[in-house]
């Protein structure tokens, strides 16, 4: 009986791999805090995600390795943190967050920077409305809100 012929196995492993490296997404950051979306009924996908920069406000995820910077994060009003780029922040942060975000970005992104507010649905509007507040003393004016489509019914 002839043995089976394993010649072309490193091209099929090879382009396996390939496949799934590219269709594969990279999450940019590690969630600290958790929220669950709100539903929305006129809902919009974003446009040119790179000129998007998230800030994300929750109740703070149970910590498994803490950081150091985290420490200094305090909860804006009860439970609720707000998460910039992969530490928790205060309001007080989100001035450097947006430089910094301009900063990466060309001058094209820069233009239509837009931030996306990631809140859990039970974030009281007064945490919204100073983060709002903040954003428009940085000139980040194009606030977006993230929401899940409402079932039709």
């Amino acid at each position: 009986m002839p043995g089976l012929n394993t010649s072309s196995l490193p091209d099929l492993i090879f382009t396996v791999l390939f496949f799934f490296m590219i269709v594969t997404h990279m999450r940019d950051v590690d969630p600290k805090v958790k929220f669950t979306v709100p539903q929305g009924s006129e809902v919009q996908k974003l446009e040119h995600k790179s000129s998007v920069t998230y800030i994300y406000i929750g109740r703070r995820m149970p910590a498994q390795g803490a950081d150091p910077q985290d420490a200094t994060a305090k909860a804006l009003q009860g439970e609720f943190f707000m998460q910039l780029n992969d530490r928790l922040a205060t309001l007080d942060d989100i001035k450097a967050h947006i430089e910094n975000e301009r900063n990466r970005m060309n001058s094209e992104d820069q233009a239509r920077m837009t931030v996306s507010i990631k809140a859990d649905k039970d974030v009281p509007m007064g945490i919204i409305a100073d983060v709002k507040q903040q954003l428009q003393r940085e000139f980040a004016l194009r606030i977006n809100y993230s929401a899940t489509e409402q079932p039709k019914q």
